[in-house]
């Protein structure tokens, strides 16, 4: 079963708090498409920036299509059920985590608020299938993925990612994992010292 815990990646959080939300925070309509979500610490770390960052009337707008391939058919449930262990919320902000959790009522497991549950949509999805799950995402986060890809695939899945944002929309991959020269033309680097990127149109 993937690892993963909550606010694993700060630093690209952070960029997308500084970047992303002010640019999408007057949209009727905000999705974001994690993709290779796991056990859904990532994505429900993205809601809560989102939340923390938006205000609550705009945040009312917002979702998140959590994404991932899935082999123990567990992901699903665990995510809806928002229960994780402690030792998972280890490095949540002190208080984002007395305001967003509460304890499970068994010991040492602690349930995310409602508030950020229900904007965090699972489904089963094939990143290999180039198909998306939707179109108009603002935002596209696909780390520890890609990696995994044959070359091809990788700039397949990228050109899936291109498609499904909206314009001006943007994704963010993990830090290892450079933009392949063919889609390098498609996406603007948001900053030096992360992998975010901006889509750019082109014809």
């Amino acid at each position: 079963m993937a690892f993963t815990y909550f606010f694993r990646d700060m630093h690209t959080l952070s960029l997308i708090g500084k970047y992303v939300i002010p640019d999408v925070v007057g949209q009727s309509r905000v999705r974001v498409w994690d993709a290779g979500c796991a056990m859904g610490p990532e994505p429900y770390s993205l809601a809560i920036m989102f939340a923390e960052n938006m205000g609550r009337f705009a945040f009312r707008n917002f979702r998140i299509d959590a994404t991932d391939l899935d082999g123990s058919n567990l992901f699903g449930k665990i995510i809806s059920d928002g229960t994780y262990p402690k030792e998972e919320l280890k490095r949540i902000p002190g208080e984002l985590f007395n305001k967003y959790f509460q304890p499970d009522g068994k010991p040492g497991l602690y349930k995310i608020d409602d508030s950020i549950r229900s904007k965090v949509l699972y489904r089963k999805h094939d990143l290999l299938s180039f198909e998306p799950v939707g179109s108009g995402f603002s935002l596209v986060v696909c780390k520890n993925v890609l990696l995994h890809f044959q070359p091809a695939e990788r700039v397949e899945v990228i050109k899936m990612f291109y498609d499904s944002l909206a314009p001006g929309g943007y994704f963010a991959t993990e830090q290892t994992q450079k933009l392949p020269p063919e889609v390098g033309h498609m996406f603007k680097q948001v900053s030096a010292d992360a992998q975010l990127f901006r889509k750019i149109e082109v014809h």
